[in-house]
């Protein structure tokens, strides 16, 4: 189950032509989609365009009555070479992932697809979220753009502007022959607007109608000497093509033409920032009505040289905005305009930050020192932001001293079944008085690198935590390697790059397979493995039946993470067995979000309905605790934390658990495990109580009332007499 239902949203993809259709940027990407007579879709999920996969899966009823097809794609490889539907047939395809790390991914297929060219509009939706906003290496889709010599568009955030780039990108694909990238920010993602909408399209040719009528073309099959052509093909037709139809339709924009000589080219996806930006200096309004001439490039690739060109001629100087590095644009502009002849001053990267996100700030800083240059009369008064640091009007100022802010690393959710897994395997090393190198991999369970488990040295990519500790296999060594991925990373490549690696080169390693029922990290989608029913996949297939498939003969699978004590005892054997070969151990259990998203209105509910409901809670006995936080220490849940001592005596804080507690059993597991301290309790909660509870609770209340009758009578004798 994914993290967010479109069921309700989903609903106005139905809207027909002239009425206006609000929502999500997501929401309009698919109705776009729709409208432009797309035959097939695919994609993986991962932020900032999961939500594009989620909605895509939600409207299966609409897109089954249009004929589309649609289908979660096993890795970006697998979605990028869907898109060979395009080179033989009139097919529009679409495919989506995240970017750059899908793009990496999916990098050959791409490359083969932009050699031997499309017949139908192929487009490649990429959510790259730079800078702050971002959780992966900070690259840049533009790379792949130039490299395989497809075009890249970069609307700007607006939902009318991003439904016609979706729609623009594939008549310009089907008009070059070439496949088209579109780049959605995260923030255009997930922004609200309306547009006025356009009635569905069925695909002229659907997928059933190509199927049913296969054809070839052998010159587009990428083998020479048909790929030497292409090279050709991409100079002499594809580049020429795509310049006319960018420049006769007009997707990049003019504004504010002739109200200064000085300018301003941004990448499409930036110029909501720099609005703002130039909002705060005065020159331009919340609307866009710019008093300095902008040059907005919704198509940051191929730049056409007539338009840049025809832009600065009666301009003094020009301030360009790239977010992010190397400066691919602005190399690209100094060539067209010293080869030009043009004597026109060009600013980038001297007035901007090399890398990093382009922020408010950011921009606001650079335009400001541009426009006091060449504009120095325009520039209102600077705004609250643009003050240092120490001054008390500035947004920045330090509210507190930095020495009392604790800096916050990511971690696991409260009962997040990963958290046993760590752990147990931080308590086997203890056991066995070995550390070992951890091998890690993009997933939640990343998370353990940090405090309390510090488990982790490395990640590689998506599916590569085994692969990731390959070299580090020797023979001769007293200990192995750990190497660590996600059953969404195992799925992704990690059978075949990892444990298929592992099995042919006789790899001594342990591999953790951290099974939460679902690709947890990407939204809570289902996968092979997802022991969910669905309609519409098939779910239930064993990682342990896959691994022992392709030659792992030492494979263990744990159906309760939270069973601490046995799996600390599972790591034990998986690391001292002597026998030879990968060696694989199955951690499952269901993510705590997916199960407390379907279990909370089903409780909720039930209490309503009068229902008897029980519902766990853990605690700890303050007089019993002992103050020294191993529990803590050796957890890092969420839910616990420190309250004062009650004990006078004694000065430590006790553990306590906050109401925030599912009901894991995690903290009390440990606690057994690791020897702590017996002051770990359960209670129940119970909701709606029978006569039996209420008789049970009575009885219960007076034979501990009567039980501590005599510790009560020989405290009194302890308490001083009171003096009137």
């Amino acid at each position: 189950m994914a993290e967010r239902s479109f069921a309700h949203e989903v609903r106005k993809l139905r809207t027909g032509a002239g009425d206006t259709l609000s929502g999500e940027g997501i929401l309009a990407v698919t109705k776009a989609l729709l409208q432009s007579g797309v035959a097939y879709v695919g994609g993986y999920q991962g932020a900032p365009i999961s939500h594009l996969m989620d909605v895509l899966g939600d409207a299966h009823e609409i897109l089954e009555e249009l004929g589309v097809y649609f289908e979660n794609s096993a890795s970006e490889a697998t979605a990028a070479a869907m898109l060979a539907a395009s080179v033989n047939y009139p097919l529009r395809g679409a495919v989506t992932f995240k970017s750059t790390v899908g793009t990496n991914v999916a990098s050959d297929a791409l490359a083969n697809l932009s050699s031997g060219g499309v017949r139908g509009g192929a487009l490649v939706i990429v959510g790259e979220d730079y800078g702050e906003g971002s959780s992966i290496m900070q690259e840049r889709s533009h790379a792949f753009a130039m490299k395989s010599q497809m075009w890249l568009l970069d609307p700007r955030p607006n939902i009318e502007a991003i439904v016609n780039a979706v729609e623009a990108g594939f008549e310009l694909s089907e008009a070059s022959s070439t496949p088209v990238m579109l780049q959605l920010r995260l923030r255009s993602c997930h922004l609200y607007g309306s547009f006025t909408a356009k009635d569905n399209v069925r695909p002229p040719m659907t997928v059933k109608d190509a199927v049913e009528n296969p054809s070839r073309q052998l010159d587009r099959i990428v083998l020479p000497p048909a790929s030497f052509l292409h090279e050709k093909e991409k100079i002499e037709d594809r580049w020429p093509a795509a310049v006319e139809y960018i420049t006769s339709h007009g997707l990049n924009e003019v504004l504010g033409a002739g109200t200064s000589d000085v300018g301003i080219i941004v990448q499409g996806g930036v110029y909501n920032t720099l609005n703002r930006a130039m909002e705060l200096l005065g020159v331009s309004d919340a609307y866009g009505n710019t008093q300095v001439p902008t040059y907005v490039m919704n198509v940051t690739y191929p730049v056409v040289d007539a338009e840049i060109l025809d832009f600065v001629a009666d301009k003094r100087a020009v301030l360009l905005l790239e977010e992010g590095q190397p400066d691919y644009i602005e190399q690209n502009l100094n060539a067209i305009l010293r080869r030009a002849g043009s004597d026109v001053a060009l600013h980038g990267k001297d007035l901007l930050p090399v890398a990093g996100e382009y922020t408010a700030t950011v921009v606001t800083q650079a335009l400001h020192a541009f426009l006091s240059k060449y504009l120095p009369g325009t520039v209102a008064e600077r705004p609250a932001l643009l003050l240092p640091h120490s001054d008390p009007g500035s947004p920045f100022a330090p509210r507190v001293e930095a020495s009392v802010v604790r800096t916050r690393p990511p971690g696991l959710c409260t009962g997040c079944p990963e958290r046993p897994i760590f752990s147990a395997l931080k308590l086997a090393e203890k056991e066995t008085g070995k550390k070992h190198h951890v091998s890690a991999d993009i997933g939640c369970h990343l998370f353990a690198i940090n405090e309390p488990f510090n488990l982790g040295a490395t990640t590689m990519g998506y599916g590569l935590g085994s692969a990731g500790a390959a070299a580090l296999n020797s023979k001769d060594a007293d200990r192995r390697t750990v190497a660590v991925m996600g059953d969404g990373g195992f799925w992704h490549n990690g059978l075949t790059s990892g444990v298929g690696n592992a099995v042919f080169n006789q790899s001594d390693q342990l591999l953790l397979v951290v099974d939460n029922a679902y690709s947890a990290a990407t939204g809570g989608q289902d996968v092979l493995s997802s022991r969910a029913d669905s309609a519409l996949r098939s779910t239930k297939h064993p990682i342990e039946k896959a691994v022992r498939g392709i030659g792992v003969t030492w494979a263990r699978t744990v159906t309760n993470t939270y069973k601490i004590g046995e799996l600390k005892d599972l790591f034990v054997k998986a690391l001292t067995t002597k026998e030879p070969g990968p060696k694989v151990i199955v951690a499952q259990s269901e993510c705590q979000l997916n199960k407390q998203r379907r279990e909370k209105p089903q409780r909720a509910k039930a209490i309503k309905e009068g229902k008897r409901v029980v519902k766990e809670r853990f605690g700890v006995d303050a007089d019993t605790c002992t103050g020294d936080h191993a529990c803590i220490r050796v957890s890092g849940c969420p839910s616990l934390s420190i309250k004062a001592n009650p004990d006078p005596m004694r000065t430590d804080p006790v553990a306590t658990v906050l109401d925030s507690c599912v009901g894991c059993g995690v903290c009390g597991a440990n606690a057994h495990a690791a020897s702590l301290c017996p002051s770990f309790y359960r209670s129940d909660l119970v909701f709606n109580p029978t006569w039996r509870d209420r008789t049970l609770a009575w009885l219960r209340a007076r034979w501990i009332g009567a039980l501590s009758l005599g510790v009560e009578r020989r405290a009194d004798r302890f308490e001083p007499a009171e003096v009137n």
